[in-house]
């Protein structure tokens, strides 16, 4: 089970629909064949946190994103409980590597600092953010789901030392050969204009705390108890670099914001346009 597929439908807008009726298949798969649900998770469902984001942490989110994937464990981990499947968890942070698309903060802001772009944050580009490497990602979820020591809890993917966007980039383009990125901060309420525009932005407002303040993945337990060890920056960076240069100039990025002409109030869209919002990513 992973993250929801990405495409039209499956918009953070729409996870309360098609969340849950997917989920509870998924637990009626693993009831009836007996296989273990190994479940793909993220680090919403704990909401802001003060300190590192340890697995012991309450799952307190305040937004509805949150709630729904704290609710969704927490019926896996009922299940388990009921001795009706086995369950685990991998939680990650903001995914880094080879990805298609390229649906992970950091690598699209990446994309632009390896073509001498300039990137637009939706947050403090100076505090430290954690990122988990794709290939550490699948290595726990195969470690977790083969260990029964693993089954009825949840799991933090080993990742690199947290480094500030700002600092992440710099090293991008260095390994692209590209100039020092230029890194402009979006005001949050010159974001919000968006909001009646780009449904998707409007949602992504519940997650921007990850984006202003520390948020730091401590995944010790995992690689104490299944000797799991993050892939070293260095490596992330020239790999994820490779890869963006492979998918040629003109990444397959997702689409957050449409063209003036391709919006049904274009005349009032194009302010937005004219300011550069549209060219967050």
């Amino acid at each position: 089970m992973t993250s929801p597929p990405r495409g039209p439908g499956w918009s953070y807008q729409h996870w309360e629909r098609q969340w849950p009726p997917l989920a509870a298949s998924l637990l009626r798969a693993a009831e009836d064949t007996g296989a273990v649900l190994t479940v793909m998770g993220n680090l919403y469902g704990y909401g802001p946190v003060d300190g590192q984001i340890t697995r012991d942490l309450p799952l307190s989110a305040p937004g509805h994103m949150g709630r729904l994937r704290a609710r969704m464990w927490q019926e896996a981990l009922a299940a388990h409980q009921a001795g009706r499947i086995r369950a685990t968890e991998v939680r990650a942070s903001d995914y880094m590597g080879v990805l298609s698309p390229w649906n992970g903060m950091l690598v699209l802001y990446a994309d632009s600092a390896r073509r001498g772009r300039p990137v637009f944050s939706f947050g403090d580009p100076d505090v430290p953010h954690s990122f988990s490497y794709v290939p550490d990602v699948a290595a726990t979820l195969a470690a977790v789901a083969t260990d029964e020591r693993a089954w009825g809890q949840a799991w933090h993917v080993p990742s690199p030392p947290a480094v500030t966007v700002r600092s992440a980039l710099t090293d991008v383009a260095e390994v692209a050969g590209a100039r020092r990125p230029r890194i402009v901060r979006i005001p949050r309420g010159l974001l919000r204009l968006s909001y009646p525009f780009v449904p998707l932005m409007r949602e992504l407002d519940e997650l921007l705390y990850q984006w202003d303040r520390p948020y730091v993945l401590d995944a010790s337990e995992t690689t104490q108890t299944f000797g799991i060890e993050a892939t070293p920056w260095g490596e992330v960076v020239e790999r994820t670099v490779g890869g963006l240069e492979r998918a040629g100039k003109r990444a397959a990025t997702p689409a957050l914001f449409p063209s003036p002409g391709d919006h049904p109030r274009p005349a009032r869209y194009a302010q937005l346009w004219a300011v550069g919002l549209p060219y967050v990513i």
